[in-house]
């Protein structure tokens, strides 16, 4: 069955004109069509290869999710952030972590997964009146130091966990005589 049709067409691979004997035909000839077949196969081993890359980058991150205990760097990887990041989460209190060992730092799946749970709503429409403490009542940070014996570094920790407020005037800092006087009774 032969064809008395002569269309003009441009081949889809080299882009050169010739002579098509049917309406479908998209090649000028053999050699284009033998390459667009190497051509269409090449493309499928690579996408092929690039999802098995994927598949194995991803497997280690399926094992991360299934491990009910983490180290630092697991973490990071599960996250997507830095090791420094876990640790800088993990010293503010954001993330509860145990070391086992002195370089060992384990991390509960679960306190992970704390880590992305809905905050919970501020309360709103609360007022809270400031405080009106005399510096008079107060110790500086230095005098803490002097008279319970302890480090700059320890006063600073001392004020932070028991969330006391400090009064800034010009370059001192100073806390309340009251609060600072209990805590040191409740530990001697």
């Amino acid at each position: 069955m032969s064809s008395n049709l002569n269309i003009q067409k441009i081949c889809q691979l080299c882009g050169k004109e010739f002579i098509a004997k049917t309406t479908v035909t998209r090649y000028c000839g053999i050699v284009c069509r033998k390459r667009i077949v190497q051509i269409n196969t090449r493309n499928l081993k690579i996408e092929a290869n690039n999802k098995e890359t994927k598949a194995i980058k991803a497997k280690p991150i399926e094992q991360l999710k299934e491990r009910e205990f983490l180290t630092v760097t697991q973490v990071s990887k599960l996250i997507g952030c830095s090791r420094q990041n876990i640790y800088k989460m993990i010293h503010s209190g954001k993330l509860k972590a145990t070391n086992i060992l002195e370089k060992k730092t384990i991390i509960k799946r679960s306190n992970i997964d704390k880590l992305f749970e809905p905050a919970e709503a501020p309360v709103i429409n609360t007022v809270i009146e400031p405080i009106q403490i005399d510096i008079a009542d107060c110790y500086t940070l230095i005098e803490i130091q002097n008279k319970f014996g302890v480090s700059e570094r320890a006063v600073h920790e001392i004020v932070k966990r028991n969330g006391i407020t400090k009064i800034k005037n010009g370059l001192c800092s100073y806390v309340p005589k009251q609060k600072i006087d209990k805590i040191f009774k409740t530990n001697n």
